[in-house]
This record gives structure tokens, C-alpha cells and sequence, in this order.
């Protein structure tokens, strides 16, 4: 009789997460966590070591979000695995599947101040839709796939598995490990018909239509149901900022330019797995009609009615819902298309010619140093058709936002729902991978304000390290949201910089590329139009890191809006 076969838990656990359809793991390994990086190469998963956990965690969901699969975040106990709340709080505000996996203390030495001893599975429930920690080696796949599974069904979110380690290190006889089949897609729930009738009823009698298209309408791969629906009909719509591409920014009913007119007096709104949270308003007047009808599509039923009561409340996955509108609608005798000539397309064609002369007045400005709208006009002139856009940092985001066209979806990652500044180089890292791996004619672009750069800017090694051709452009105003002149800068230091200094001031004389140049890339400073221009040519002509330093004007700004941040009560 032949010997039955042991198998650790590091590979068991690296088993697993393959069997599940895990593709890539970011962490930084240590006690007593290192032979599960070294464990899931063998086994054929991708391993990214970063320089920080909160970076590594943003890089995992930033595939959640890419590829509907989750991908693994790897850390040590306590401070290790307690830096990736962040991440798993980002994570769950956007709805993207990750799983966090920490080591953690042997099991007998539990409550006698072992080392970095924490009760990890309990600091990660508040934050995740599941927390837990396994029972014994041999059901560690089950863990695994309840892990996956939790993570993407219904709203997709983060997830937390623990790893004593003792789990780690010992053995178990392989016909004694518990192996379930890998969890299957998430179910495509659908509305009922007669929701489905009335929603378009309302919108079919609505005399200012609109059509908000978030980000979970990008998640659910919904582009063409929702391309259909609106080249059919001609309803103006408006995506939210990770929705851009879902339709192309530059077709004709996009009305993104004239958003605060479209919010404001719209009289039915068609919601895409998008949400009346602070990035909508909530809903509220004066930036929406208090009168509004709001037809909403979302995967999660506890958040229908949430701050604004809906009309129609459709829950289910966003592509079937649309699907299935789509069919109801092909069953009618007459085609409906919303008139071009109506007076409410005639307002919004003025707001979006009006906001186009202003951006373009500001495009035009002449007088050096450059303003974010010329170094971004130069920029957007020279990108590839097929880009996927990494943005973060106030004014750079914000203004990026509406001057960088998507013409595909999921090409956009951002801040997001919770404003997270800090993710952009995690997100690079991982939008880079998903690129070679599945998109090799998509170039990574990394677009960030400065203060943003410095949160995880030590991650440009790892950028290096795996030799991923991202271009960084580093808008450079030396500080956060306005920064500091020269001469003020050094008038502030004559004396104690700890008073004088103003709290949003960066230093004038940082030199972002030499970082990159100090890692084995390749970096350039600019200060005009030409030679941005020159740099980004350049830039784009190699597979090698690049970054480019664009020092802006400091007290450039954006263009006078409608409404103050979030929701005016004037």
C-alpha cells in the first residue's frame, strides 16, 4: 500500500486560491507569511511583491474590478495586516471583490503576547463581508472558495482569511483535505416583469430624461446592452467618473460636460449601478429637481430608496436588467427615440458649447507656467486610442475627469466612492499587469497631482522591478490643492518652517523623476507646452518606466462651478 501524500498549508492555501480562479497575489511577506509568496509561484499564481500593504491592497482590487475575479493581498500579522484596512474599506465603497490573507500567531501561543499578536479576524469584520479564520489545514479550501464566493456574489466586496502559522508550516495527509469545486459565476439576477413595464412606461413619458451610468454598470460588463438602449433611443446620459467608456465619451448623447444642468432639471433619471451618495448629492435639491422620478438599477436591494425614494426599484444584476428592458421594448409595434429637437436636448447642447468656450479659454492661456487645462491639452492630443487612465490627487483628478475621453469601458480608475487618495500607484501596478496579461494593445497612463505621488511613491521600484511600462505624469503645482511659490516657500523657512510653512505647501524643488531615474527608468522635467510635448513623445516611444515632472502654475485651479463641493444649500 503506497504512503498517502502530506501537503503543507502554504500549499494547500496556494492550491486552493488556484483552483479558484485566483490569478495574481500583491503583498510583502515575512514571518511567518513568506512561504506562501514563495509557494504561490509553484503553483502557478502571479506574485507582485510591493514596498507597502495598503498599495498592495488597492493593487489586488484594482483586478477585482478589471477582471470580476478577485485577486489575493498577502501580509504579515498585526501593523501588516492592520495597514490593509484602508484598502479593504476602498474596496467595499466601490464594490470590488478582494481577499486579504494575513498570517497570524501560532494557535497555542493565542492571548500570551505572542509576537505582532492581534485578533485580526475580529479588526477585519467591520470592514468585510466576510472575516474568518480556518479551522484546520485540511479545510482550508473551504475557506477559500466560501472566501471567493462571498466576495463577488451580490455586491462585491472584501473579504478576510486568517493563517496561523502553524497552518503555515505543518502538514496534512492529502485524502483528508476537503476540496469543493470551484464557486461558480455569480448568479445574473433579474426584475420582475412588471417592474420591468413600468420603468419604461416613466421613462418613456418623461419630458427631460436622463440616463446616470455608474461604475457597477462597468463592473457587470454591461456596455453593449447599454449601448443598445441608448443608440435606440437617444437619451441623454451622464457617467459617473470610473463609468466613462461604458458608452464612448464622444458620442452624441453624452452630455458629461453639461452635468450640473442635467442633474439639476432632469425629471426622470434612469440610475446604472450608480448610487445617491455624496458623489450624486444624495439625490437632494438644489443640485437635483426635487421633483425628480428615479428608475433604479442596483445589485444590492438594501440600498433601493437609500436617500431618495425611487419610482421603480429594480434590483438585480445591471446587464440582465437592461437586457431585459431591451426585450420588453423590441416587443412594441413602434420604435420610441427621444427627439434631438426638444427644447430639454437644446438646453443641454447650450450648457455643454458654453462649458467647452470656458475649458477652451483656459486651454489658451498663454502665460506661463502652465494651468492643468493646456498641460492636459497637450497630453489628451498625444495618448493612444486605447489607454487605461489612472488618476488621483484633487485638482488633477477632478479636472482630468472632464478633459480625458474613454472610449472603452473599465479604462478609467480613480478615487472613487471613497475619495481615496493614495491608490494610484497600486492601481498603476495592477493596471499594468491586467494590460500585458489581457490587453496588450492597451498602454497604462498614470496621471497624478503631487501630493498624491508622494502616498505609496516608494512603489516606483516595484514598477521597475517588474519592468511594467507605465507612464507617469506627475502634475507638479508643490502642494496640495494650491501650493507654494519659490519666494513664498523661502520666506516661510527664514523662520520656524513648523509656523510658517502653510499647511499645504510641498517643497518647489522636488525633482519626482529623479526617483524613477534612481530605480532603472527613465524621467523628464518640463515646465512648457513644448516640452511636455517633446517628453511625452518620447515617453510613449518606450516600454521602459518613464516619468515626467510637469511643474504647473501653484495657484492654478479649476474653472468656476455652479455649485460649491458636494451640495450647495444657498
Amino acid at each position: 500500500m503506497s504512503e498517502v501524500e502530506k501537503i503543507n498549508g502554504a500549499t494547500v492555501l496556494c492550491r486552493a486560491l488556484k483552483e479558484q480562479g485566483v490569478e495574481y497575489v500583491f503583498g510583502i511577506v515575512g514571518v511567518p507569511i513568506i512561504e506562501v509568496g514563495m509557494m504561490a509561484q509553484m503553483e502557478g499564481l502571479k506574485y507582485i511583491g510591493m514596498r507597502n500593504e495598503q498599495a498592495a491592497c488597492y493593487a489586488a482590487q484594482a483586478i477585482g474590478y478589471l477582471t470580476a475575479k478577485p485577486a489575493a493581498c498577502l501580509t504579515v500579522p498585526g501593523p501588516g495586516m492592520l495597514h490593509c484596512i484602508g484598502g479593504m474599506v476602498n474596496a467595499n465603497e466601490n464594490a470590488w471583490p478582494v481577499i486579504v490573507i494575513s498570517g497570524s500567531m501560532d494557535l497555542d501561543s493565542e492571548q500570551r503576547g505572542s509576537f505582532q499578536e492581534c485578533n485580526q479576524v475580529a479588526a477585519a469584520l467591520p470592514f468585510a463581508k466576510f472575516s474568518a479564520r480556518p479551522n484546520s489545514i485540511e479545510r482550508i479550501p473551504f475557506f477559500v472558495e466560501k472566501a471567493v464566493r462571498t466576495a463577488t456574489y451580490g455586491r462585491p466586496g472584501a473579504v478576510y482569511l486568517d493563517m496561523p502559522a502553524d497552518f503555515i508550516r505543518n502538514s496534512a495527509l492529502s485524502d483528508k483535505i476537503q476540496w469543493p469545486v470551484p464557486a461558480p459565476p455569480p448568479p445574473r439576477c433579474t426584475a420582475d416583469d412588471a417592474s420591468i413595464k413600468k420603468a419604461i412606461d416613466v421613462l418613456f413619458h418623461a419630458e427631460r430624461p436622463l440616463i446616470i451610468i455608474g461604475k457597477g454598470a462597468a463592473y457587470s460588463g454591461a456596455e453593449a446592452s447599454i449601448r443598445q438602449f441608448i443608440d435606440t433611443h437617444q437619451f441623454p446620459f451622464l457617467p459617473t467618473p470610473m463609468a466613462k467608456g461604458v458608452v464612448p465619451d464622444d458620442h452624441p448623447c453624452c452630455v458629461g460636460p453639461a452635468r450640473s444642468r442635467a442633474l439639476l432639471n432632469a425629471d426622470v433619471i434612469l440610475l446604472l449601478g450608480a448610487r445617491m451618495n455624496w458623489m450624486l448629492h444624495f439625490g437632494e435639491a438644489p443640485r437635483f429637481n426635487k421633483d425628480v422620478k428615479v428608475i433604479q438599477v442596483e445589485i444590492q436591494p438594501e440600498e433601493m430608496h437609500n436617500n431618495v425614494a425611487s419610482t421603480v426599484a429594480l434590483s438585480g444584476d445591471i446587464d440582465t436588467i437592461v437586457k431585459q428592458m431591451n426585450g420588453e421594448i423590441a416587443k412594441c409595434p413602434q420604435k420610441f427615440v427621444f427627439s434631438s429637437e426638444t427644447s430639454w436636448w437644446q438646453s443641454l447642447r447650450e450648457k455643454i458649447a458654453a462649458n467647452a468656450k470656458s475649458t477652451q479659454n483656459q486651454v489658451d492661456e498663454d502665460s506661463p507656467p502652465m494651468n492643468y487645462y493646456n498641460a492636459f491639452h497637450e497630453i489628451t492630443k498625444l495618448l493612444p486610442q486605447d489607454y487605461l487612465l489612472v488618476s488621483e490627487g484633487s485638482n488633477t483628478m477632478d479636472i482630468s475627469r472632464t478633459m480625458f475621453m474613454n472610449n472603452y469601458p473599465r479604462r478609467r480608475l480613480d478615487a472613487g466612492t471613497y475619495g481615496t487618495m493614495g491608490v494610484g500607484l497600486g492601481f498603476a501596478i495592477a493596471g499594468a499587469l491586467w494590460c500585458r496579461d489581457h490587453s496588450p494593445q492597451t498602454r497604462l497612463v498614470c496621471l497624478q497631482g503631487d501630493s498624491a505621488f508622494g502616498f505609496s511613491g516608494m512603489e516606483v521600484e516595484t514598477i521597475c522591478r517588474y519592468n511594467l511600462p507605465i507612464l507617469m505624469i506627475v502634475i507638479n503645482n508643490n502642494g496640495i490643492a494650491m501650493g507654494a511659490t519659490q519666494d513664498s516657500f523661502d520666506s516661510a523657512q527664514e523662520g520656524d518652517p513648523t509656523l510658517n510653512l502653510m499647511p499645504t505647501f510641498l517643497s518647489p524643488v522636488s525633482r519626482y523623476q529623479e526617483v524613477m531615474k534612481a530605480f532603472g527608468g527613465v524621467g523628464w522635467e518640463v515646465e512648457t507646452r513644448e516640452g511636455l510635448s517633446v517628453a511625452l513623445k518620447e515617453a510613449l516611444a518606450t516600454q521602459k518606466p518613464s516619468l515626467i515632472n510637469c511643474r504647473i502654475n501653484p495657484s492654478a485651479g479649476k474653472k468656476a462651478q455652479d455649485f460649491f463641493w458636494l451640495t450647495s444649500k444657498i
